[in-house]
């Protein structure tokens, strides 16, 4: 019976899109046929505790290493192309291509016949420098397919393939879990708890760091306030910007329009979802293109729970919006601009019911985690 091995630093309970990603991925395989070699997420007792547990929990079998970064070393390769053998494996699926997949040779060497390596965010931008440039060209070299999240991440990544390399990309973006996120999620009772049950609530899930925008929904508050009084801007998450952005909106004079709700529960995320009236992230690109969003999912469950959203263009977050449609696509950073899309639409209930419909309908037509499983296994 053949056997994939997944290779991989990013894996639950380690928290993270990536690892998210890759979970759900992995539960709609065959688990007979799957074994996981992963990191170990903190080597702390509670750490090492719950890695445990998670892992006792899995319909497949997850094998780790001892250290919290995963990294290609001859010591990791050995322990890798160990398990392979151990457990017949004939294809081998890299959670991230960068840079897990430079061991590709040495699978190859031991027998695999299929190697698969997936590519986030990060490798787009890998491919701007000159070093890891190298190194993404030896990954595309060693391996059958190179995955990508959508255009924008494939065309960056590309530039640094050989031709033949980026003839085989091939796209396998993250789904959405259609049953999980969906109207009438439980919003309500978020919005009693939280007092906001008669006001128009704009919504932000996200980690709270400089690139996802939540200081540019800040600075658009006054404009959106001006035009509807009683709105409030629901900050979803946690992260290391919380402290910069508790002292934007008390300097631009909106701190009782903004509510904080710090980390959320996966559990708790959809009906934090369905709380709003509309979804925002305004992300934007920083360092030079090296910090950019790979592709938004948040936009996806947003839409799958029927809100028309509005997103930044950094990166591939176009790629996760319909423009017009789902939801609008603004400049990244600019408060005018959101303040605009976010004002039209809490202005109007049938524009928000339109386009919360056709986000839900398209998430059903081309996002769904089983679509996307079946193309894994295409691969695989």
């Amino acid at each position: 019976m053949d056997k994939t091995l997944v290779v991989t630093n990013d894996f639950p309970p380690r928290p993270g899109g990536i690892q998210a990603f890759l979970h759900n991925m992995a539960l709609r395989l065959d688990p007979e046929r799957l074994v996981v070699y992963a990191s170990t997420w903190k080597r702390s007792r509670e750490g090492i505790e719950a890695t445990a547990a998670f892992d006792a929990e899995q319909p497949f079998t997850v094998v780790r290493d001892s250290t919290t970064m995963l990294l290609p070393t001859p010591g990791v390769t050995r322990r890798a192309v160990g398990l392979l053998r151990e457990h017949g494996c004939t294809s081998v699926w890299f959670g991230a291509a960068a840079p897990l997949a430079l061991m590709a040779p040495a699978f190859r060497k031991a027998g695999a016949e299929r190697l698969v390596a997936t590519t986030h965010g990060h490798e787009a931008g890998w491919a701007q420098l000159p070093a890891a440039r190298q190194l993404l060209r030896r990954i595309g070299e060693s391996t059958d397919t190179i995955t990508y999240l959508g255009e924008y991440t494939r065309s960056r990544i590309a530039t640094a393939l050989t031709p033949s390399a980026a003839s085989r990309m091939v796209q396998l973006p993250p789904g959405v879990d259609e049953k999980t996120f969906h109207p009438g999620s439980g919003g309500e009772e978020v919005r009693a708890r939280l007092g906001l049950t008669d006001r128009p609530v704009v919504v932000c899930v996200s980690r709270l760091v400089p690139r996802k925008g939540q200081d540019t929904l800040i600075r658009a508050m006054p404009r959106i306030l001006a035009a509807e009084p009683d709105a409030v801007l629901l900050i979803v998450g946690g992260g290391p910007y919380e402290k910069d952005l508790r002292e934007l909106a008390h300097e631009w004079g909106v701190a009782g329009s903004v509510r904080f709700t710090g980390p959320v529960p996966w559990s708790e995320l959809p009906a934090h979802y369905g709380a709003g009236d509309v979804f925002a992230m305004p992300c934007r690109t920083r360092r030079g293109g090296l910090d950019v969003e790979g592709l938004g999912i948040v936009y996806l469950e947003a839409s799958a729970t029927g809100l028309p959203v509005v997103a930044g263009d950094s990166g591939g977050a176009p790629d996760a919006v319909l423009d017009g449609e789902t939801g609008w696509v603004v400049r990244g950073g600019s408060a005018e601009q959101a303040a605009e899309r976010v004002v039209a639409l809490l202005g109007d209930a049938e524009l928000r019911r339109r386009m919360g419909e056709r986000g839900r309908a398209w998430v059903e037509e081309k996002w769904r985690w089983d679509l996307l499983a079946e193309k894994l296994k295409e691969l695989l």
